[in-house]
């Protein structure tokens, strides 16, 4: 095989598909994915979970092969085959040896461009997703995360879960996954990333091939704004043994420069064990076994909180141990120490991630669909190298004013 030159490279096809590769010559494996620039947040109220069922829908045949067949095509050459939905897109990926790669594509192109839609296998998949739904809703840390991002998106898509519900899931129709994928599974909407052992001609050759003849018309992503935020409180009552406490509160989107930032803040706050929650509510006081802080990033909005798991009678106290951390990073810019060791475990868990091709697969997929362009690590590092302490004590100020958190908790019933 010729030489690989290590590196990314980005290809814009004739049909507006983006076709992006990060060679990585040392590997003898490849990382493939599909990306749709579709998600939750695209659903009408009563196509509540249409774009999860889809990513389950797909893999019950398509217009080449039999779902079985599907199933096996990875597996059978010892790579494996998956998918995910979250709120604003959808990724079919696929793992193998670099002599898979055209194996790979093929599949998760497949996938996107040519599902048959059964229409039996649509009404034996409800009853799967069903089941899927009581399963999260059985996990009270997932459950009160479902009712957090209700309180902080009420009536708009971003606040419903991805899954959908039992009734929305129920009324779909094998028109209505047609119609869907008519609308978003569009070529400009459409990104294919590969990390590992490959060259960037080869996967621009593989991928032409495959998508010759798919000339749907473009379609842009056309998305309510998450505009309005009124903090609220929430009570949840459950037949569980501890209560699930979340704070937090309407933040920053994937395009605002202050993002990395926020990245810093949340280290500082809640990420990993030698963070100050971490520190003070579960080292000091011994309230719990699970405290952390969150930060989750749309296009044009986000969340920033923080989790809490504790015995029901310690759930007022532990809020004012969380919201005194709020305003101590409100009021007083971290030490030089605590803000560089902050930098040195953000960086680093970037730079680790590396080491997986998934990661980098991923990495590449979401940013090109978020900010239509490569982001080099070293852009990255640069931006976390050049925060201050100021600026995360000024953010937290704007963020986590008075009056500007809601909160949602889920005690045991009675």
């Amino acid at each position: 095989m010729p030489e690989i030159t290590p590196g990314f490279q980005r290809t814009v096809l004739d049909n507006g598909v983006r076709v992006l590769t990060e060679s990585v010559p040392s590997v003898h494996s490849v990382a493939v994915g599909a990306w749709v620039d579709a998600g939750s947040r695209d659903e009408r109220p009563a196509q509540g979970g249409i774009t999860h069922f889809i990513e389950h829908m797909v893999f019950k045949g398509t217009r080449r092969r039999r779902g079985y067949l599907i199933n096996q095509r990875m597996e059978s050459v010892g790579g494996y085959l998956n998918a995910f939905t979250t709120k604003e897109h959808t990724c079919f990926y696929a793992r193998g040896l670099d002599e898979h790669l055209g194996r790979a594509l093929e599949t998760v192109v497949d996938l996107v461009t040519e599902p048959t839609l059964p229409p039996r296998e649509i009404e034996k998949e409800k009853d799967v997703v069903v089941e899927e739904i009581k399963m999260y809703e059985d996990a009270p840390e997932d459950h009160v995360f479902d009712h957090y991002e209700a309180v902080l998106y009420p009536d708009h898509p971003l606040g419903r879960p991805v899954i959908g519900t039992p009734e929305t899931v129920r009324s779909f129709s094998q028109a209505d996954l047609e119609g869907y994928i008519g609308q978003h599974y569009v070529p400009n909407r459409l990104v294919v990333s590969v990390a590992g052992r490959a060259r960037h001609r080869d996967v621009v050759r593989h991928v032409e091939r495959l998508l010759d003849g798919f000339e749907r018309a473009p379609r842009p992503a056309e998305r309510e704004p998450a505009d309005g935020y009124a903090p609220a409180e929430v009570t949840i009552e459950r037949p569980v043994q501890q209560a699930h406490l979340v704070l937090g509160t309407r933040s920053l989107g994937a395009q605002d420069p202050r993002r990395t930032v926020l990245s810093v803040l949340n280290t500082i706050l809640g990420g990993g064990m030698s963070s100050r929650l971490n520190q003070n509510i579960r080292e000091k006081y011994g309230w719990c076994y699970s405290v952390y802080s969150f930060v989750n990033v749309q296009t044009d909005s986000g969340d920033v909180g923080v989790y809490i798991g504790t015995d029901a009678s310690r759930v007022d106290r532990s809020r004012v141990l969380i919201e005194r951390e709020l305003n101590k990073l409100a009021e007083s810019p971290v030490s030089d120490r605590m803000l560089t060791r902050a930098k040195h475990q953000l960086k680093g868990s970037i730079v680790l991630g590396l080491e997986s091709l998934s990661n980098r697969m991923q990495r590449a997929g979401r940013v090109e669909l978020v900010h239509g362009r490569e982001v080099p690590v070293e852009e990255v590092v640069a931006e976390i190298e050049a925060v201050t302490a100021e600026e995360v004590r000024a953010l937290a100020e704007d963020l986590f004013a008075p009056g500007r958190l809601s909160t949602v908790a889920l005690l045991p019933s009675a």
